[in-house]
């Protein structure tokens, strides 16, 4: 008889809490930090985290990990081989720039994904003890608690934003400072977090010029079963394009996404 969702989802959550607590935490602070080639950094941390994740997910469920940590290669292989009969997704430490800067905003993040899409979803902010999970149709929770937390407001202009300046376009990033549609604005420099943050009511809207898919994939699922909604900032269905380069527009409402859908086109002149 196969596992049930929900039994996965507890399964997973007492995985990735384990990961974060016994090889996270305790290196927190404590390791040296070297840059990949596309400039972003890594720890010993990452390292060990994602070996921890990949025993304790095949354990779980014996499908290949697509980790953030492995070659391109290695991850386009996996994608292209696995993404329809079922793999595991995981960022041991998303954030890590965060981590080795002191500043406790940093996750783990692991989704289940079958045939192209999660199914099932964990976030955990160790430093915090905050695990975010969802799975599709069983709805999301942080801590045990049904989410969003709270509801947003419901003009764009009170909202607080999460937004990545750095991956949007020059036009789009000035517009948003000259003439903000926002009362408040944050970047806290972990996307599965600030997909989770979302789904909590915390932000209200979130806009990242292109996130991979151990970014977005247990935050997307988290959002969605929270009610929210996502799309690319062209206003395409999230995962029509490729699983590498994805852009987001996301809203914990139909109405706020209709609202930022409309300041978008009148930004671009459209």
């Amino acid at each position: 008889m196969e596992t049930s969702l929900a039994d996965l989802c507890v399964a997973l959550s007492e995985a990735v809490r384990r990961v974060g607590r016994e090889e996270v935490m305790p290196r927190y602070l404590k390791v040296a930090h070297a840059h990949k080639l596309d400039g972003s950094v890594f720890t010993e941390a990452d390292l060990v985290a994602q070996q921890a994740l990949i025993r304790r997910l095949q354990a779980i469920a014996a499908v290949p990990v697509l980790a953030e940590e492995q070659t391109e290669a290695e991850q386009e292989a996996i994608w292209e081989l696995a993404s329809e009969t079922g793999l595991w997704c995981v960022d041991p430490i998303d954030g890590t720039t965060n981590f080795v800067s002191g500043l406790p905003f940093f996750a783990i993040s692991a989704a289940l994904i079958r045939a192209g899409r999660p199914v099932l979803g964990v976030v955990y902010d160790p430093a915090a003890d905050e695990l975010f999970a969802a799975w599709a149709g069983g709805g999301a929770t942080l801590n045990g608690v049904a989410l969003p937390l709270r509801s947003p407001p419901p003009e764009l202009s009170r909202c607080v934003a999460g937004i990545d300046f750095k991956r949007l376009s020059r036009d789009l990033a000035v517009h948003l400072v000259a003439h903000p549609p926002y009362a408040s604005q944050r970047n806290l420099g972990a996307s599965a977090l600030d997909w989770c943050y979302l789904a909590a009511g915390r932000l209200h809207f979130y806009l990242h010029g292109g996130q991979k898919v151990w970014d977005y994939a247990a935050g997307w699922l988290i959002l969605t079963e929270a009610g929210g909604q996502a799309e690319t900032l062209q206003g395409l269905p999230f995962w029509q394009g490729s699983p590498w380069t994805c852009s987001v527009r996301a809203c914990l409402t139909p109405s706020l996404q209709t609202q930022l859908r409309g300041w978008m086109r009148s930004a671009a002149g459209g």
